[in-house]
């Protein structure tokens, strides 16, 4: 088989990738839930100060996303994860009611189009981090700019500022969290099925 043969088989999903990837989804889908519940809670004192500041906690609902890529490492994952995680959420009953779906599919994409950018071959920290941003990225600028947006009401700078929040959130609650969690994985030794299965030993920012 050629390297080229390899490198493309190395990119197609095998029935493990999907049932794990769902199981991610799965249990995405109920942080999501509980993530809103909590949101909830909090949000409201954040209004009170400043509604801008929501933004920082944002990152917990693109967890999927950048977790399900680090784990998987093939096209599509953070898509996928992240797109089913939402559909969990509306089926467990979202207040947010379906726009979940398009909120999940589009920080999906802003995590998919980091890990593209690097050819689905650099999984470290930094990059990790960037596919948080990414999935913020997208979120702050469906809240803002969407229809649905539930803050579209807001002035252009704190529309600026509730963005850069969710890139920070994203970056930090998901892209950190979940380098960190599948570190922790590989070790345990569950990921011995998938390229991920050394990521404790890999280089942080190489």
């Amino acid at each position: 088989m050629t390297t080229a043969s390899l490198k493309k088989a190395s990119y197609n999903w095998r029935v493990v990738d999907i049932v794990v990837a769902a199981l991610i989804a799965i249990a995405g889908g109920v942080i999501f839930w509980a993530w809103s519940q909590g949101a909830a809670l909090v949000s409201a004192p954040m209004n009170a100060t400043y509604p801008p500041l929501t933004g920082l906690i944002a990152g917990g609902w693109m967890i999927p996303a950048v977790l399900g890529m680090l784990i998987i490492r093939k096209p599509g994952a953070a898509l996928f994860c992240e797109a089913v995680a939402a559909t969990g959420e509306l089926i467990m009953g979202s207040q947010y009611g379906t726009t979940v779906l398009i909120s999940g599919l589009l920080q999906g994409l802003g995590a998919e189009l980091v890990f593209a950018a690097f050819a689905y071959k650099k999984f470290n920290l930094p990059v990790s981090l960037l596919a948080g941003a990414g999935a913020g990225l997208f979120c702050g600028l469906n809240d803002s700019f969407a229809p649905w947006g539930w803050n579209i009401a807001y002035e252009a700078g704190d529309k600026a500022v509730y963005i850069v929040f969710c890139a920070i959130s994203g970056a930090i609650i998901a892209g950190a969290l979940s380098w960190i969690a599948t570190r922790g994985l590989a070790r345990t030794g569950v990921l011995s099925s998938f390229a991920s299965r050394k990521a404790f030993s890999e280089p942080v920012f190489s």
